[in-house]
């Protein structure tokens, strides 16, 4: 968002140019080439820098570790986050449990685990997916079995995006397979080191580290249950809504601020590409009208798109992002596809980097068709959608 038309006081600017110091000190060369290497959306030093000032939770009161930050400065600290390209995946759905283990917790797992999570300390990834369910979280299939106090899950998840850095993992499971589909769940929240959890790495198109979880004959104890037993649905609508950003009241830095960083990263990368080319013709790339008006078009949405917060930031952020890195490459031609230190390769590989990684993120923490179906109910009022029925 430009600020400029946005009156800010003494005190506000001084915290803006402190953050931006912050990021600038902690998010080095080093650490922004560590996470094009190795794509893990985290950099624990960075996290545990942030959670010295209460900065992983800004909007936490300081009484729980927080940082109490008013929207206008937690709106700040997550723009200068987006702006450094600092890793923030694990950041983010850390956040998302913590909601649900205020509501259900018991006493005894909110002191043990919150205070971690404010300090950075405590990381937590999400157990939703599995390979035969994917936005139909209903139809998970890991199960979990009474085992005196205790319960023993079976089963796996995959796209658990941070789990090789987590302590905890926020675990949907099916506990009465014989019980309607929303109606069969509980939720756990999963020490990742208890015997019987295997975490293996998948690496996604766009470059990522994600993984997959297995669990064999894994035994939790019962305090580790979220809620009542076969009410996970209820329990997880909480943390769900924050993911999709229902709930968002526009500071979370995952509703959409990095994905139009990597819109602004690619047009800077462009237009420095741009001022040393010419056309067949030998005008200047950046004289040509055609090219001129796609890049306008491009600054002028992403600046409104910045402005946009909850779901619609969500879909208009990624939408922008797929067309802006595919307009790029159409624009820069065949060298824009050569990867990262190639021979003439354009960018140096960002445009082929972007371009691999746009797509990802029409499905990344609630695919965009799930975000369209939130604004039409929950915004517009329409009627919920209804199932095709099979035409065989």
């Amino acid at each position: 968002m430009n600020f400029g038309t946005v009156e800010l006081d003494d005190d506000t600017l001084a915290f803006w140019r402190d953050a931006r110091e912050f990021f600038d000190e902690h998010v080095t060369a080093e650490v922004l080439e560590q996470e094009r290497t190795d794509g893990d959306g985290f950099n624990e030093a960075l996290h545990l820098a942030m959670g010295q000032r209460g900065w992983v939770a800004t909007r936490w009161p300081k009484s729980e570790g927080g940082a109490d930050l008013d929207p206008m400065r937690a709106r700040i600290v997550a723009l200068e986050w987006a702006r450094s390209g600092a890793p923030y995946v694990l950041a983010s759905t850390t956040l998302l449990p913590p909601i649900a283990i205020r509501m259900f917790g018991s006493p005894e797992v909110q002191t043990e685990v919150l205070p971690g999570v404010a300090d950075g300390t405590v990381r937590i990834c999400l157990g939703y997916t599995e390979p035969d369910c994917g936005s139909d979280l209903a139809a998970v299939r890991t199960r979990a079995e009474r085992d005196g106090d205790g319960w023993i899950i079976n089963g796996q998840k995959m796209f658990t995006t941070g789990a090789q850095f987590s302590q905890y993992c926020f675990l949907l499971t099916r506990t009465d397979p014989t019980a309607p589909v929303h109606a069969g769940l509980t939720v756990f929240l999963l020490p990742l080191d208890t015997p019987g959890v295997e975490i293996r790495p998948i690496g996604t198109l766009g470059g990522e580290r994600t993984n997959f979880v297995y669990l064999s004959d894994v035994r939790i104890d019962d305090r580790w249950r979220l809620g009542d037993v076969n009410a996970g649905w209820t329990v997880v609508a909480a943390p769900l809504s924050q993911e999709h950003g229902i709930a968002a009241d526009g500071e979370d830095p995952t509703i959409g601020g990095p994905y139009l960083t990597e819109c602004e990263k690619l047009l800077a990368e462009f237009l420095r590409w741009a001022a040393a080319q010419s056309t067949d013709t030998g005008t200047p790339v950046l004289d040509d009208a055609g090219v001129a008006e796609r890049l306008g078009e491009a600054i002028v949405s992403v600046e409104m798109t910045r402005c946009a917060a909850g779901p619609p930031a969500r879909v208009l952020s990624s939408d922008l992002l797929i067309h802006i890195a595919s307009q790029l490459i159409d624009i820069v031609g065949p060298t824009a596809l050569l990867v990262r230190e190639a021979d003439r390769s354009a960018g140096n590989g960002a445009f082929e980097a972007g371009f691999r990684f746009a797509p990802g993120t029409a499905i990344y923490g609630g695919s965009t068709d799930i975000a369209r179906n939130v604004i039409a109910e929950r915004f517009l009022g329409l009627p919920r959608s209804t199932p095709r029925r099979s035409t065989k």
